[in-house]
């Protein structure tokens, strides 16, 4: 279930594809918002592999720190990417591309959530969950 939901935007971008071609929006909208989507997901993974590896020293800082400036960072860039297609292209394909990003965007934070819910971590500083809730630290 996780998997999914951990893919779900990907999947939604890959059906907006015909979705672009029935309806005759403009192709550069999906084209950019795909690859950059894209590049997006790998500087997560990148992104919370550097964070593990930071808590597995015990830095909580390191962790939050790559967690918020990545997630900052890939902000940034899809919204870039949104402004210029409108600005290279068209204001439609800018409108075009600003839907298709808002919707990815939503999806996957929505699905991000779904799954810390539920999921949630089993191990709480080597002590199941159900423990720590019984037994303070």
């Amino acid at each position: 279930m996780a998997n999914l939901l951990r893919y779900l935007d990907l999947a939604l971008l890959a059906v907006a594809l015909p979705l672009f071609i029935a309806a005759d929006l403009p192709m550069a909208a999906w084209i950019v918002i795909a690859a950059v989507w894209i590049a997006q997901h790998a500087i997560e993974f990148w992104a919370d592999r550097s964070a593990a590896r930071a808590m597995k020293r015990g830095d909580r800082r390191a962790a939050m720190g790559w967690v918020g400036a990545t997630t900052l960072a890939r902000v940034w860039i899809i919204a870039l990417a949104v402004l210029l297609v409108g600005v290279i292209d068209s204001k439609d394909a800018g409108l075009a591309a600003a839907l298709l990003a808002a919707v990815l965007f939503t999806v996957h934070f929505g699905a991000r959530l779904l799954i810390r819910l539920l999921e949630p971590q089993e191990m709480t500083r080597g002590r199941s969950a159900s423990e720590a809730e019984e037994r303070p630290v």
